[in-house]
């Protein structure tokens, strides 16, 4: 027979989880941008760390970029 359980409370993890989560993306992005850079910089062999600067702005405007539209995701959803 088809019977349907009764449906779980969802779980709401607390919101100090959710700032946790969103410092480890922010080091996550800033951090790879940042040896994104470096890498390049390595191979291309110029004495100007224009590289290693170009992506560490590139990877900081990505990553509020990204809290950004999540701090809107959560008011909208209020």
């Amino acid at each position: 027979m088809n019977k349907k359980e009764p449906q779980k409370p969802r779980f709401d993890p607390p919101l100090y989880m959710k700032y946790i989560g969103l410092s480890f993306q922010l080091f996550a992005v800033i951090g790879g941008g940042t040896w994104l850079g470096w890498w390049i910089q390595g191979k291309s062999e110029m004495k100007f760390p224009i590289w290693i600067m170009l992506f560490v702005f590139l990877s900081i405007a990505l990553a509020f970029y990204q809290l950004w539209q999540s701090l809107q995701k959560d008011e909208r959803s209020k």
